[in-house]
């Protein structure tokens, strides 16, 4: 729209100068589109511009009949059509000509839809980039959920979304608010709808579980009826917006921790579109007696898995490496997994816990299970001695593989960096090793000299070997006098003297 300024002159110079509707536009700054709008409005009538034949006439008649028929069939395909009938035009003139004659579908008006408090909660997913955690690349995913009535948010963030984040998403949520909703509305998602034939749908039987634990109703939504969850999107929209943009965090917990925080604030501050003349927080106190009680047993929400322990003492768990007893290989346990911590269990006993990783091709081990396993079998000593190298100092893989390629012999300067590595520890050896492979010298000896320039040994005692024979042995001290005194009676002699 233009104003009626520019308009007035835009009549003015039509009517009393005579200037044609190009000149105006131009002078103007405007479209000449805009100016012809502006003169119909002003009841000047323009005169009928004639259309310069095209190409595609006489395949119009064809066109027009088949976006009938075929109203959503692309312009490529189109156009592959018109050329077999002998169409020689371009193809951007025809997606232009398309674009025209295209039936133009009929927009769908939809009904405002309104609840009663405590009666529905919307829950979906929302996709927030991705996190890189050592190897692994694990997606951000928010589970948010809102009382449809009061506009209250839940918001937490997870490492993917399976059915156990799921799980712990609706949990916490109702913890959150102290209640739950009658009715839960759900997107057709795979963690809620296993299968749907129009009105036959499956759901996941997990989430019937914890529906009848909570005594709630899960509700798809019809299929193509996004606006029947509005209220959902609308807030993972506000959530982008007011929250997550240029939001600055550490991990996982301190995001969390802020949107727990963002929640409660700013979220709960707002106006309420039920209500206007409430805040969100003042209409979710009205709503929260009306929500359902929740149960007395906190529903489970651990990840369980049967898995095979082969020949080694580790378990396969999301992508990671968990080391058990040498004493459970060859046999089928379970891992139950939560969001911290990684459990191992055979029959009613926890044979193995461990921290939870989110990496990628991870070992994470118990010290106890791999002293347990090198007392039993020896032979693993030398292979334990690489991995303790390896995880204490990296840098020692680069030396490793440059004697290697030397030919040079692994175990004996295994041997040697172990002791240096007790001797001097970790930080130390790994600036020796630096500086050796920096000198292009990666020989465990070099890396020797170079700590004790640095720092000289001190006295340790002597490590004796396993055999009883050597470490029973006493040794008694002899008294001296027995011996026969030293012979000095050809101390003066030399003995390169040839007697000249």
């Amino acid at each position: 729209m233009i104003s009626q300024e520019h308009e007035a002159t835009i009549l003015r110079l039509y009517h009393a100068e005579k200037w044609p509707v190009g000149t105006i536009a131009r002078q103007l700054g405007l479209h000449h589109g805009t100016v012809r709008r502006a003169l119909r409005r002003c009841g000047v009538a323009q005169p009928v511009r004639r259309r310069r034949p095209s190409k595609l006439d006489p395949y119009l008649p064809f066109l027009t009949r088949t976006l009938q028929q075929y109203p959503e069939l692309t312009a490529s395909r189109l156009y592959a059509m018109a050329r077999e009938r002998g169409y020689q035009g371009s193809p951007h003139h025809f997606r232009h000509l398309v674009a025209l004659h295209r039936p133009r579908p009929v927009a769908e008006a939809y009904l405002r839809l309104r609840t009663s408090p405590g009666e529905q909660a919307q829950a979906d997913w929302a996709h927030f980039g991705k996190l890189r955690i050592g190897q692994a690349e694990r997606p951000l995913m928010a589970f948010v959920m809102v009382l449809s009535w009061s506009r209250s948010i839940f918001l937490r963030f997870f490492l993917g979304s399976g059915m156990a984040n799921f799980l712990r998403g609706h949990v916490a949520g109702f913890q959150a608010w102290g209640g739950c909703s009658r009715v839960v509305l759900y997107d057709n998602l795979r963690s809620a709808v296993l299968e749907r034939r129009g009105d036959a749908i499956r759901f996941h039987p997990t989430l019937l579980a914890l529906a009848a634990h909570h005594r709630f109703e899960p509700r798809p939504v019809a299929v193509a009826r996004g606006n029947e969850k509005g209220r959902v999107e609308r807030s993972i929209s506000y959530i982008r917006q007011s929250f997550f943009a240029a939001r600055q965090w550490t991990d996982l917990d301190d995001l969390n921790a802020q949107a727990a925080q963002w929640c409660e604030g700013i979220a709960a501050d707002r106006r309420c579109p039920e209500q206007p003349e409430l805040s969100v927080r003042e209409a979710f106190e009205q709503e929260r007696k009306m929500l359902l009680p929740l149960p007395e047993v906190v529903f489970p929400t651990d990840e369980i898995q049967v898995v095979a322990v082969g020949k080694t003492p580790y378990v396969r768990f999301d992508g990671n490496d968990y080391s058990v007893p040498h004493t459970r290989v060859r046999r089928s346990l379970m891992v139950v997994a939560s969001p911290d911590q990684v459990r191992v269990v055979e029959g009613l006993e926890v044979v193995a816990r461990h921290r939870r990783s989110y990496g990628h091709h991870e070992q994470i081990e118990d010290p106890a299970h791999l002293e347990e396993l090198v007392a039993t079998k020896r032979a693993a000593a030398e292979h334990r001695g690489l991995d303790r190298l390896q995880q204490a100092v990296p840098r020692s893989q680069q030396l490793f593989r440059l004697l290697a390629e030397r030919g040079e012999k692994l175990a004996s300067a295994t041997k040697e960096l172990l002791r240096l590595l007790e001797l001097y520890g970790p930080l130390k050896l790994d600036q020796a090793l630096e500086e050796a492979l920096a000198k292009d010298s990666p020989h465990p000896q070099t890396v020797r000299l170079i700590l004790e320039r640095q720092q000289p040994s001190p006295n340790l005692p002597v490590a004796l070997p396993e055999d009883p024979r050597v470490r029973n042995l006493v040794v008694r001290p002899h008294d001296l006098a027995s011996y026969d005194p030293p012979s000095l009676e050809h101390a003066d002699d030399d003995p390169d003297d040839d007697g000249n």
